[in-house]
């Protein structure tokens, strides 16, 4: 029998169909995610057109932000069986049809090193290989290899946001425009300025990869300038709309901290060699200090995702000494469990659930769980399935006879198991233990989807199947949870969508 969520949901669908009603009109927010890169494929796109970096209000170009490309049934085969995404799945028309009102969106320089002088002997499969992966366009790879300037790169994506601010775009019938916002008092003004027939997209500013002061463009030497990338980052502190977060590390050593393995693609996985595993470098620690200074008001927060272990133990040492007053918030922007107890600890498991995550140290150990949750942080959890689940866990969640309503079931799996694991870890240490997850996609990032979840529009889609693995959950094991942590399942997933970033970011983008 079908979970009465299941059935109250599919109901309310017909009444809004029969009707002719918008089905985003009537909803709440579906969901706020903490990590997305709305403009890196129209971003990448617009190299094509003359002029270039140029982002069109015509949402019937490619070039952008706008431009609505869901997955048609091949594209959604070819992501099945290659992991490729070429389709948008934050773009503002996706996100308005979600009813996603606010989005942390991540600007990323795209990293050089990606391309190899050649594959094979040939210059021209690596530009195949990552054009595949990025879904951009080879021209964008052509200038990705002429360029010579990350923080200028950082500056035209800024630029591609800022040329369409404000500007009104209309989808079914209703007039939607994304705005740039500098502190939790606009999102809420904008929200509440919003009505049926008018509504905002909020977006937060952030940076993944602090290459992009200017760092790490030779794969091979240090070459950055101390004084060139400090003065970049106060610049960008001097920005209309600074960023709220950076994360530090990204997938190459950028002379600033380690970084961890996250290219399994045998041809590329060598070019992440240098820095791999390292620690936070004499620049490192500067760079640190310029973005954690608050004398100004204008503290940009760290995001310890892609970060080494060694770098992450040793963020967390200087948060519990230098900063031990300043009340700094633990962020993990995007990302998931491997299970483990610690980083020390690295082969102790203190859950079975532990056999159901991807044991690489990319992903994040009980310890730094717990760190987050007492430092009042946020984890957003990432809906990557390669990220996600371990190889079991991905071979369980397959579906062998078409069928959406197994597919959510069985994928949302992979979602809770994520959920489950931290309550449960929080709860036993004394904590309220729903407060932390939410959602950090990386949608638009060089992601494999989780299947069935492949944009933003589907959030929607598995929210009643996350209730129903809450509500089995509290049936079998509620009543073990301290009483604090006795909540419903539909606040639990509430938590998770909406509310818990909703909360932090009002307590920290000021």
């Amino acid at each position: 029998m079908k979970s009465p969520v299941l059935l109250n949901r599919a109901f309310f669908s017909d009444i809004l169909v029969f009707y002719n009603i918008p089905y985003f009109r009537s909803m709440k927010p579906s969901y706020i995610d903490l990590h997305c890169h709305p403009s890196l494929k129209p971003y990448g796109k617009s190299f094509k057109y003359k002029p270039q970096k140029q982002n069109r209000l015509n949402s019937g170009r490619k070039n952008s932000i706008w431009h609505y490309s869901p997955p048609n049934f091949l594209e959604r085969q070819v992501s099945r069986l290659l992991t490729l995404t070429k389709f948008t799945q934050t773009d503002m028309t996706t996100l308005a049809k979600a009813n996603c009102n606010v989005v942390v969106i991540s600007l990323y320089p795209f990293e050089k090193h990606f391309l190899k002088e050649k594959m094979l002997g040939f210059k021209f499969i690596p530009d195949i290989l990552v054009n595949l992966a990025a879904g951009v366009s080879q021209k964008r790879i052509d200038n990705l290899r002429n360029h010579s300037s990350y923080f200028q790169d950082l500056k035209d994506e800024y630029n591609y946001y800022l040329q369409l601010d404000n500007r009104a775009q209309i989808i079914d019938d209703i007039t939607f425009t994304y705005r740039l916002v500098n502190s939790y008092t606009d999102i809420r003004n904008n929200i509440n300025t919003s009505s049926n027939d008018r509504r905002i997209i909020n977006l937060v500013n952030s940076i993944e990869g602090a290459h992009a002061f200017e760092t790490g463009l030779d794969r091979d030497k240090n070459i950055a300038d101390e004084a060139s990338v400090l003065r970049n980052i106060e610049t960008v502190k001097n920005w209309e709309h600074k960023p709220f977060l950076v994360t530090l590390a990204h997938h190459f050593y950028n002379e600033i901290c380690g970084h961890a393995r996250s290219i399994s693609i045998g041809l590329i996985k060598k070019q992440q060699s240098r820095g791999l595993d390292a620690d936070i470098s004499e620049l490192g620690f500067k760079v640190i200090d310029k973005l954690l200074d608050n004398s100004d008001g204008k503290r940009i927060l760290i995001d310890v995702k892609h970060m080494s272990t060694a770098s992450r133990k040793t963020y967390y040492n200087l948060l519990e000494t230098k900063y031990a007053n300043e009340n700094i918030p633990i962020i993990v922007s995007h990302g998931a469990l491997n299970g483990k107890r610690s980083i020390m600890e690295w082969n102790v498991s203190d859950s079975k659930l532990s056999r159901e995550f991807n044991d690489t140290d990319i992903n994040f150990y009980d310890s730094e769980i717990l760190r987050i949750a007492k430092s009042k942080g946020i984890f957003g959890l990432q809906l990557d399935e390669r990220r996600i689940g371990s190889k079991r866990a991905i071979r369980n969640s397959r579906i062998y006879w078409p069928s959406k309503e197994r597919r959510y079931r069985n994928k949302t799996e992979l979602i809770w198991n994520q959920i489950q694991h931290i309550a449960e870890l929080l709860d036993k240490n004394g904590l309220f233990c729903w407060e932390t997850v939410a959602i950090g996609s990386d949608f638009d990032g060089i992601v494999n989807p989780i299947k069935g979840l492949w944009t933003a529009e589907n959030i929607n889609d598995v929210k009643p199947y996350l209730i129903e693995k809450a509500e089995n959950y509290l049936k079998e094991n509620g009543s073990n949870l301290q009483i604090q942590n006795q909540i419903s399942a539909s606040e639990i997933i509430d938590r998770l969508l909406v509310k818990n970033i909703d909360e932090f970011l009002k307590s920290n983008f000021k």
